[in-house]
């Protein structure tokens, strides 16, 4: 469980944010002393700290930087009244992951507990591709064939550099491992390491993302925020699906580059930061830049060095080992003491074509455990699952899955019912995951990938009927 430090003078905040986090299983510990808080951080090393900037006897700043001095990968957000807001951007700049401005939403709030604990899980959890007795501990990436070698050398050769990288490879290939791996063996390894999907924010936002905004830049922006570029400074940016970065936002990453200067949206100040940046994509650039939709001049600064991550299917001596890893990692997880995997159900494996890669492989995996009663896995493990088929040699990746559902609702008539199937998958999905978990509400939800409060909230409308523990 995910420990927080709340760190506020009044009490009634303390007590409010407290009741939120845990409502969202999270342990969560309380102080009204900047001089305690230094203590308790020693002594229980919290994931995250959410701590005012004004405190009495010794300044939040003070106690950022004594934290930060000791504990620079523990995660802090500052809160701050609209009034102070100067101040936490120099909290940022000393070393703070974010801040927010009270009054702030209970949802913005937890969205940034969310990344936040997610960055400190980045920067910890060393990538590595060597070997280990504990397939538990960290991450690795797996594989001893001629092409996992090579990209091996790669990394090792990459890392002390402040190179751009650029890596290439299809989705599910483990593209962000390898940019993590690169992040560890670096001489950036104590700073920061923000991973931004260019494809899952939409270009208004994206630019304010990246670059931060001033005050009245665009309606809303009530006051001054600070960007990744400046966040992260001295850090480490991994900027992945950067062939779908708009074109017009190309030319200021380009500058960024060339001479690690950029402006605010909005703003007119020059602000110079020293970021190392790792690219990752899925699609062909040079098709793109032929095109006109990716900028020549950028591609050019990004593919300094290019590494090239295999798909799965080229490099089917690696899914064994693959396999080996991912119920080792997932009987930790899952509390299950499966030994290994059934040489019928492992030729089947590597008969498949894995269209989404290592990622549908670890995916798969993880299914057939929930349901595997026995030692080993083997066919009976995959009853009652899509991966029984797949074991067949059968296609049946999530998308195709989808596409087969949307076929046979056109056929039965279901088109005029577009509101209905929606919430007749979603009905589906919250039950299967309460069964899963034998109604834990919290587990569940991140099962879902959802707040608690939205799980609670799909549960009281009576959308799925779960009888509670």
């Amino acid at each position: 469980m995910n420990k927080i430090l709340v760190v506020d003078d009044q009490k009634t905040v303390c007590y409010s944010i407290q009741r939120l986090l845990q409502s969202e299983g999270y342990d969560v510990i309380t102080t009204t002393s900047g001089i305690e808080a230094i203590k308790i951080v020693e002594n229980i090393s919290p994931e995250l700290v959410i701590m005012d900037v004004r405190m009495p006897e010794i300044d939040g700043l003070e106690v950022l930087k004594k934290i930060k001095e000791k504990y620079p990968k523990v995660q802090v957000i500052m809160m701050t009244a609209f009034s102070t807001t100067e101040k936490a951007i120099q909290a940022i700049k000393s070393g703070a992951y974010d801040y927010l401005t009270k009054p702030f939403d209970n949802d913005e709030l937890l969205a940034r507990v969310r990344d936040a604990i997610k960055t400190k899980r980045l920067i910890e959890e060393v990538v590595t591709f060597d070997e280990v007795k504990d397939y538990t501990v960290g991450e690795r990436i797996i594989g001893k064939s001629p092409a996992m070698l090579e990209i091996y050398k790669q990394i090792g050769r990459i890392a002390p550099t402040d190179t751009t990288v650029l890596i290439k490879g299809e989705n599910g290939t483990g593209k962000e491992l390898v940019a993590r791996a690169i992040y560890h063996y670096s001489n950036r390894s104590t700073k920061p390491f923000l991973a931004i999907n260019c494809a899952a924010i939409p270009e208004q936002l994206l630019e304010s993302e990246l670059f931060g905004y001033e005050r009245g830049a665009f309606t809303g922006a009530d006051f001054k925020r600070i960007g990744k570029f400046e966040q992260c400074s001295e850090g480490t940016i991994f900027l992945d699906e950067i062939g779908d970065m708009p074109i017009g936002l190309q030319a200021k990453l380009l500058r960024v580059l060339q001479d690690g200067k950029f402006q605010r949206l909005g703003g007119t100040e020059t602000i110079e930061t020293n970021v190392r940046i790792i690219a990752a994509t899925n699609k062909d650039i040079e098709d793109m830049v032929k095109k006109g939709t990716f900028r020549e001049d950028l591609y050019y600064r990004i593919n300094v060095v290019t590494i090239n991550v295999p798909p799965l299917r080229e490099r089917k001596e690696d899914i064994k080992e693959l396999i080996h890893y991912f119920i080792q990692k997932y009987n930790k997880k899952l509390g299950k003491t499966i030994k290994g995997i059934t040489a019928d159900a492992l030729k089947r494996l590597e008969e498949h074509q894995w269209p989404g890669n290592v990622r549908e492989l670890e995916n798969a995996i993880q299914k057939a455990m929930v349901f595997c009663g026995s030692e080993y896995l083997s066919m009976e493990c995959c009853e009652g699952l899509h991966m029984q088929n797949l074991l067949r040699g059968s296609c049946v990746s999530l998308e195709k899955a989808i596409e087969n559902l949307v076929e046979l609702a056109f056929k039965d008539g279901c088109h005029e019912r577009f509101q209905d199937m929606m919430n007749m998958i979603e009905k589906s999905m919250v039950k299967r995951a309460m069964e899963l978990t034998r109604g834990n509400q919290v587990q569940a939800a991140r099962l879902l990938g959802i707040s608690r409060n939205t799980l609670r909230k799909k549960l009281g409308e009576g959308q799925v009927v779960f009888p509670q523990k």
